[in-house]
């Protein structure tokens, strides 16, 4: 009895593969467009045969593909950007080729935000966020950009523009000018008080001599 199950179990499996090998050849060819303008080819689409093991066929620059199937396959038209279109080869075919023009929908897939952290850890991320500087706003920067011990060090160490020497030259020359033709007082004058005082010690031991 088991012999016989197992007779009949391959004569079964026989003939379905039988029916499956009876379906006919055909020739599949066509062009790939894109769906939003039948003047733009799609090119380089990845054809996989889903009834047939997977078998993976491309199609060419000019989104021109040619290959054999078998009536009834599922065809699975797939490339980045598109939307995926499947196809079924019809069944019962006057002629042993089958062609047809594929139109493929422009996709765009929104993928989520991905961040991108220095830290290997939280926990080290909390010890550098809590002994992390915090940058001055502008009302700070603003009181240290005019203390009295910031402008004397910035005035030795940062260049005179051009407007700046401009106008020290132009104050230079005005004293100059103004201070040309002045006197100075002699009372004011140490070295006139000195000559002073030698000729009155002068004019003193003359007179002495004389007596």
């Amino acid at each position: 009895m088991k012999y016989l199950v197992g007779i009949f179990f391959l004569f079964f499996v026989a003939g379905a593969f039988a029916q499956q090998k009876e379906k006919p050849l055909v020739q599949f060819s066509g062009i790939i467009y894109n769906a939003d303008s039948t003047k733009v080819i799609v090119p380089y689409v990845t054809i996989t045969n889903t009834t047939a093991h997977n078998q993976v066929f491309i199609s060419n620059y000019n989104g021109y593909f040619s290959f054999v199937v078998h009536e009834q396959d599922t065809l699975a038209f797939t490339s980045i950007g598109f939307a995926p279109v499947k196809i079924v080869i019809p069944a019962n075919l006057p002629g042993k080729s089958y062609t047809m023009q594929v139109h493929m929908k422009p996709q765009i897939i929104n993928l989520p935000t991905f961040r991108v952290f220095p830290w290997a850890t939280t926990d080290e991320f909390k010890r550098e966020f809590l002994t992390m500087k915090l940058a001055d706003d502008d009302l700070e920067i603003a009181r240290k950009n005019i203390e009295r011990i910031t402008n004397p060090g910035l005035a030795s160490s940062v260049s005179r523009d051009g407007p700046e020497i401009q106008s020290a030259w132009a104050q230079n020359a005005h004293y100059d000018i103004v201070n040309s033709h002045s006197t100075v007082n002699p009372l004011l004058n140490p070295i006139a008080w000195g000559t002073l005082i030698n000729q009155i010690a002068a004019g003193d031991k003359s007179r002495a001599d004389g007596n």
